[in-house]
């Protein structure tokens, strides 16, 4: 009965260790898009530079929390 339960606890380790490094795929192509996005609206309107940097600092923080929750998640299945 411990050696099933050391291997059961294996194998949820490893699998919130591939589930983190998908979660962390979803924020980096999300931060790459808006950052995309604000550059390409920079580049159309200059003047709008303060204000599109600051909405793109919002939308990166958002972003990363996705981020922050996938590593959570992670931890909650290793412990």
């Amino acid at each position: 009965m411990d050696n099933a339960t050391t291997i059961l606890a294996e194998i949820n380790g490893n699998i919130g260790t591939v589930g983190y490094g998908l979660a962390a795929i979803g924020p980096a192509i999300g931060v790459g898009i808006v950052v995309g996005k604000t550059i390409e609206g920079v580049a159309r309107q200059p003047e709008l530079q303060g204000r599109l940097t600051v909405l793109m600092f919002i939308g990166i923080a958002f972003t990363e929390a996705l981020a922050f929750i996938g590593i959570a998640t992670y931890f909650f299945m290793t412990a």
